[in-house]
This record gives C-alpha cells, sequence and structure tokens, in this order.
C-alpha cells in the first residue's frame, strides 16, 4: 500500500525503521531451525463501523463510516539469553482522530541486564513502548484493550502517536517479595516524531510552522500486593515541545510548550468482576505561541473509573463514567468563552463520557465488540488547540461503534 508523509525527516526516519524490523524478521525466518525455536511473531486485523451524532470526531458529515481499521504485525527474535528484538507495524484508518498510514509502533532491543530470585532488570534501547499508564501498553493492540474508545481523558486519540512509545532509552525493575508484594518500576527518555498530519491534528491546519518535541521524561511506580488481585500506580510524564512559526503565513509565533501529566490508578481482577480507574492532574503551559509574550498554564484535571463482568466464557460487559475539565478552575468553560469573546463555546472546557459495551468472543481469536456513548462537552476533540466549534456546533453528542478482530 502506497502512502505519503509530508515531513521527509519523519518519512525517513521511519521508513529506516520499518526496513530495519522486516530485514532482521526476514532474515531470521529463513532460517527455520532458528525461527523454530527463536523467532516469534503474531497479527491482527480489525475492522469496524462507527456513527458519530454532534460532533467530527470521526469525520464532518455525521455519517457511519468504516474509519475503523486497525492492521498490525509484530514479532520478536530472540538473541541470546539476554538479548531481544522485538518491533511492531501497524497501519491504522481512524479518521479525525489520528493520521491515517502505516507507522512502527516500538522496534527495540530488549536486553535483560539482571536476573535474580526476586530482582529483574531490563534496558530497552530503540523506539520503546510506553509502559507507564494502565492501559499504555495495551492500547495499540485492539483486543487487548478493554474498549474499542479508551477513555479520552487520559488516552486522548489525538496524542496516540506520540504517547504509545518513544525513540530513546527505558528501563524496568521488578521487585517480587513475599511479604510486600510485586513492584514494577519503569523510566524512560526518549522523543517523538510528528508529522504534518500530526501537527494538524493537534494544533489545527492553520499552523503553517514547524512542531517538534524536544525531550519526553517519564517514570512509573507500581505495586501488587502479596496475594491480592488489585493492583496500585502512579506516573509522571515531562514532556517539552517547540513551534517555530512560519514567517511567510502563520497566525501563531515561536513558542516552547510544556506538558506535565501526574497520574495515579487502581486495577481490580477478580474471577468475574473486573474495577479500573485513573485520576489525573496535567499542566498544559504555552510561553510564546499565541502571542509573543503570552504565558498560558492552565491545570487540567479527570477520571475515568470502569467495570467489566464475564458472564460466560463468550459474553463480557462493559460500563465506566470518565470526566475532563481543560482548566480546575474553570470546569464549566464560561471563562473559556469570555476570554474568547464568544469564540469559542464554554462546552469546549470540558468533556464527560457514559460509556456501555460488550464484547464477544465466537472463538480463542475471534472477537466481536460495540459500545455506546453518551458525551456532554468537547474539551477532547481535534485540533487541540484551535477547536472548531462550527463544526462542533453541539454540547451534547453520541457516538456507537462496532468492530471485528481476529488475531493470530
Amino acid at each position: 500500500m502506497l502512502f505519503k508523509l509530508k515531513n521527509k525527516m519523519v518519512a525517513k526516519q521511519m521508513i529506516n525503521l520499518l526496513s530495519l524490523f522486516g530485514v532482521l524478521l526476514w532474515f531470521f525466518a529463513i532460517n527455520s531451525e532458528a525461527a523454530e525455536k527463536k523467532l516469534h511473531y503474531h497479527g491482527f486485523v480489525a475492522q469496524g463501523l462507527i456513527d458519530v451524532n454532534g460532533s467530527d470526531f470521526v469525520n464532518s458529515k455525521g455519517d457511519a463510516s468504516t474509519e475503523l481499521t486497525e492492521l498490525g504485525l509484530n514479532g520478536s527474535f530472540q538473541l541470546s539469553s539476554d538479548l531481544r528484538l522485538a518491533g511492531q507495524i501497524v497501519y491504522l484508518n481512524g479518521g479525525n482522530r489520528f493520521a491515517e498510514g502505516l507507522r512502527v509502533d516500538y522496534a527495540l532491543l530488549d536486553w535483560s541486564l539482571y536476573k535474580g530470585a526476586n530482582w529483574q532488570a531490563n534496558l530497552f534501547l530503540g523506539r520503546f513502548k510506553n509502559n507507564h499508564w494502565l492501559h499504555s501498553s495495551s492500547r495499540d493492540i485492539p483486543f487487548a484493550r478493554p474498549s474499542i474508545i479508551l477513555p479520552q481523558s487520559i488516552y486522548f486519540d489525538g496524542f496516540r502517536d506520540i504517547a504509545v512509545g518513544a525513540d530513546g532509552i527505558a528501563f524496568k525493575i521488578r521487585r517480587s517479595d513475599d511479604d510486600y508484594g510485586n513492584f514494577d518500576f519503569n523510566f524512560s527518555y526518549g522523543t517523538s516524531p510528528i508529522s504534518d498530519k500530526q501537527s494538524d491534528i493537534i494544533l489545527s491546519t492553520d499552523a503553517k510552522g514547524t512542531f517538534k518535541q524536544d525531550s519526553d521524561v517519564q517514570f512509573s511506580l507500581y505495586w501488587q500486593p502479596i496475594f491480592s488481585s488489585w493492583r496500585f500506580g502512579a506516573s509522571y510524564l515531562d514532556s517539552v515541545f517547540k513551534y517555530q512559526e512560519n514567517k511567510a503565513s502563520d497566525r501563531f509565533f515561536d513558542g516552547d510548550i510544556t506538558f506535565r501529566f501526574y497520574t495515579i490508578n487502581a486495577l481490580y481482577e477478580g474471577e468475574r468482576w473486573e474495577f479500573s480507574g485513573e485520576i489525573f492532574q496535567e499542566l498544559f503551559s504555552t510561553e510564546g505561541f499565541y502571542q509573543p509574550e503570552l504565558i498560558s498554564k492552565p491545570i487540567g484535571q479527570g477520571m475515568y473509573l470502569q467495570t467489566r463482568y464475564k458472564v460466560n466464557k463468550e459474553l463480557t460487559l462493559l460500563a465506566r463514567y470518565e470526566n475532563f475539565y481543560n482548566d480546575k478552575n474553570d470546569k464549566d468553560g464560561k471563562k473559556l468563552e469570555q476570554n474568547t469573546n464568544g469564540a469559542t463555546p464554554a462546552y469546549f472546557g470540558y468533556q464527560k463520557d457514559t460509556t456501555i459495551g460488550l464484547s464477544y468472543d465466537f472463538s480463542s481469536n475471534i472477537r466481536l465488540r460495540f459500545e455506546y456513548h453518551w458525551f456532554q462537552g468537547t474539551g477532547r476533540l481535534t485540533p487541540v488547540v484551535l477547536p472548531d466549534p462550527e463544526v462542533n456546533d453541539s454540547k451534547n453528542w453520541q457516538l456507537w461503534a462496532m468492530q471485528l478482530m481476529y488475531w493470530f
């Protein structure tokens, strides 16, 4: 399938990673004896139908859409007892949610630094995978995540490609203790390439300049008490972006954008019931960008609570509630509307979502999912920086989606 990325640097980096991963898998696959023991690969195909009434979450027409496509291939090769290569290539089509096309979600070298009775330490080099949030390590796999559309308050689709992973280095340290339980510590440092299409989704098509990520630092800690079905975690993210204006034609200015994100979460996994939730606070700081001397530092907040019930081996039910506020001091969005002289309605200052859904397994590798969402507010619609109230002129809107998935 032919695809084109406008940003030549991003395209070159993506092609290099894609080629490297493909060549490595091909090289090892032709050695059948090695492949049988050391090469492992998996894939998935997911196609769905999505209908949104009252927003441009997927498209501006308001019609039912087949832009709910996910194709992926991942694999790993064990170089030695301590070294492993792993990677994943995916094709996505989600309408306005993220850029359509191929991408390399991760392509890394996994180095097992230490293995002991109670301790294990791993180093990851390359395009590593984000393991910091409760569902971040599974959001790229349709059958592994809990729903078709994840809670947008935290797993915002507009930032999907930036949040899935980054190019750099990551550590994972695990500790198992017979008295205190299991501990996982994760640290990562890197940057994510941002294509022109991603810039349009995040900033708007009016941003004609260059948008890039300078750094992304994250760490998280998880704890599971001994003999417990509960798991608790906390994470921190500090990400810095730069915007360089296009002086020929741009409505924005040179600016620094800092994003800090704090979360705490909990997960209970029982025989039939599952409960999960995450609470977060974020700082979205801009210096310049809107105006040369303007400094803006709103503090956003959000959360979701989710439950799943396994009726039997085939059928699982889901219910979830979430909310998000762009500014904790303006939860109803009235100040936002006043500060923009009415250009941005108050309902762009928040977003709430009530979701019900179900999934049915026809076999061990074929699943059908269905879900319905009732939204209030449009604070998590793209583009983030310059909202579009002409298209998104409804405070209340709904979404239903169904997706059939197969994996091997």
